[in-house]
């Protein structure tokens, strides 16, 4: 009868050891290359989509940047509208709002409706009467002449300035006779009948903004104060603020301390519709390139899964030296963080690159392939625009590494359940 086998004695092992054996399992070795292999490709994954999306959201930051300066070269950043019959006393109420150190400059307004036409063309426009040199403190239309000059409106004399769109439209240059057809006319027996008057194009604007290059016109404010009989009132009054991302809160005040029977409005509400499709696109696009992340993060619990079926032996020898369970899951999640962290850094620094370059590389992909992106002859924009944010890299950062450790959970908690026995039979 034999007597009892030699006692194993567990060894003590020393603190963190889990970080050293988790470095250790991460590199290659010869008889793991495959599973270094399909390590690698979930770091490239994960860079990739970091990358990718660090870079859709930047362009389309630049998009959103880019179309709010062109809509406000033409919007104000504030409006205090008056009712129906108009607003009297307009250098009253400017004074009132200029009054907020948030206002840096006012100008009044009249706006109207009418119909354009030149020959057999006509189009429908809305009319903007404006004081010219209150305006360019406003709006940036003075930037954006193609033609002419905003100063040339002079009261009395029926200058117009129209959009390059309506120019192209009804055929129209400088000098050339245009007829504004305004739907406030006078009661004859024979009916009503609107007022025609010939104005001449003294200039000619350019927004790259089809709502305005194809259906705004600007006229001299008594000018149109005549045109639709409106006397000394105005439509409105037109502010710029310090800060545009603080128009509502500008326009709140502004509530509070103008008197009653006046609308203020800010430019976030007058153009909800194209911010607001901005944002959803943002975020639908945020959700989808995240999947592209979740599928290279969740690579990772395959990989860690053949690791752990590749190192049980070793498990089962940690085990009787006296290692933990929980020493054997944090071995195994050092190893998938790392994994994590490397593709998520090497994400973030090409995606940073690649958004602050991206007038760089878009041609040199353009001059590679013999294609352009964005042609000059179907978008106005003709450059990919990039505006990289910060908080967008943070978070698309913490949503990978976030991913990459729910993914190590399970292969660890795995490898943490290996029977050493069981491990050690065939060895």
């Amino acid at each position: 009868m034999r007597g009892p086998g030699p006692s194993i004695i567990p060894l003590p092992l020393p603190r963190s050891f889990e970080l050293f054996v988790g470095l250790r399992y991460t590199r290659a070795k010869r008889r793991t290359q495959f599973v270094s292999f399909i390590s690698m490709i979930s770091m490239a994954g994960i860079a990739l989509g970091i990358a990718a999306l660090i870079t859709v959201m930047s362009v389309m930051n630049g998009f959103e940047k880019e179309i709010r300066a062109r809509i406000l070269g033409a919007a104000a950043h504030v409006q205090i509208l008056g009712g129906e019959s108009g607003m009297d006393g307009w250098q009253q109420v400017a004074d009132v709002a200029r009054a907020n150190p948030q206002v840096t400059a006012a100008a009044p307004f009249v706006m109207g409706q009418g119909l354009l036409s030149s020959g057999s063309a006509v189009r429908g426009v809305y009319v903007r009467g404006i004081v010219p040199s209150l305006e360019d403190t406003v709006a940036d239309f003075n930037r954006h002449m193609v033609a002419g000059k905003l100063e040339d409106l002079k009261p009395g004399e029926f200058g117009i300035v129209i959009g390059v769109g309506i120019a192209r439209g009804l055929e129209l240059g400088l000098g050339d006779r245009v007829t504004l057809i305004s739907p406030q006319g006078q009661v004859t027996p024979a009916g009503l009948l609107p007022t025609l008057k010939r104005f001449t194009v003294v200039g000619i604007f350019r927004l790259d903004h089809n709502e305005y290059d194809n259906a705004l016109a600007l006229i001299e404010m008594h000018d149109g104060e005549a045109l639709y009989r409106m006397g000394d009132r105005v439509s409105g009054v037109r502010l710029k603020v310090r800060d545009i991302d603080n128009a509502p809160l500008v326009a709140a005040e502004l509530t509070r301390t103008l008197p009653g029977g006046l609308y203020v409005t800010d430019w976030t509400k007058q153009n909800a519709n194209y911010f607001r499709a901005i944002q959803i696109e943002k975020r639908m696009m945020f959700i989808i390139l995240t999947l592209i992340i979740a599928v290279a993060a969740f690579n990772l619990v395959s990989t860690l899964v053949m690791a752990v079926t590749d190192k049980q032996p070793d498990i089962a020898i940690l085990r009787t030296l006296g290692a933990a369970p929980a020493s054997i899951m944090k071995i195994f999640v050092v190893q998938g963080a790392i994994i994590g962290v490397i593709g998520t850094m090497a994400g973030v620094v090409v995606g940073i690159l690649l958004a602050e370059n991206i007038s760089v590389v878009v041609p040199f992909i353009e001059r590679t392939f013999h294609f352009h992106i964005l042609s000059s002859e179907v978008y106005y924009i003709s450059e990919l625009p990039s505006d990289l944010h910060w908080r967008d890299v943070i978070s698309v950062a913490g949503v990978s590494l976030f991913l990459s450790f729910i993914a190590t959970i399970y292969p660890s908690w795995r490898a943490s359940r290996v029977n050493p026995a069981e491990a050690l039979r065939y060895e």
